[in-house]
């Protein structure tokens, strides 16, 4: 059976945001054209703009995508571990780990969309609104993970949020250059001491 109108835009609509997230994340956002992201997802020009309105919407489109599958992402590989260090891995695992295809490409692309969001004052409301919707989700999983484990949280559940979400993204900057210097034990120990527990390398 033929597709259906809805089908077919849904389609070119994948193609264009995927072609868009590898050029921007291997080239960078300024040094990728609207002409290349139409060749490289096999559409024109015209359906990108038709789409998106430009590169900015496509941007913008890119961020609220990130937003939805962070969220899918942790969700899923959370809900598979029963003990704290387990799911704190996680955390630091759907930042660096490379099963999403293009190895670190995604990285790249967080880096490079951080970048463009902080000089541009559209997307940097909806890169904004990413990182709360980040922190009330993280904010939220800190308070169930306490009342299920038995510990309590040193500070409010949003301070410490903004700063687990800072910590693993400052890491994740030096492990993308240097990953031998920020081993997983490392990051799982950092967030120990964040959320006021003991870290394998001290009793308190």
């Amino acid at each position: 059976m033929g597709r259906t109108q809805e089908q077919r835009r849904a389609e070119t609509r994948a193609q264009l945001l995927q072609a868009a997230a590898d050029l921007f994340a291997r080239k960078g956002f300024h040094a990728t054209s609207a002409e290349a992201v139409a060749t490289a997802a096999d559409r024109t020009t015209g359906a990108l703009y038709d789409h998106f309105g430009g590169k900015e919407g496509l941007l913008v489109a890119l961020l609220e995508l990130w937003v939805e599958q962070t969220v899918v992402d942790l969700t899923a590989s959370l809900e598979d571990e029963s003990d704290l260090d387990g799911r704190l891995a996680e955390l630091w695992g759907g930042i660096v780990r490379s099963d999403r295809g293009g190895g670190d490409a995604w990285l790249l692309l967080e880096f490079e969309l951080w970048l463009h969001a902080a000089r541009d004052p559209l997307l940097g409301e909806v890169g904004a609104q990413r990182f709360s919707v980040m922190r009330a989700g993280l904010a939220g999983g800190l308070e169930r993970w306490a009342d299920e484990l038995g510990f309590a949280l040193p500070a409010p559940s949003d301070d410490l949020a903004t700063q687990v979400i800072g910590l693993l993204l400052g890491l994740a900057f030096q492990h993308r250059l240097e990953p031998a210097v920020v081993p997983q034990a490392a990051v799982v120990d950092g967030l120990h001491r964040i959320l006021g527990l003991a870290t394998a390398t001290s009793d308190t």
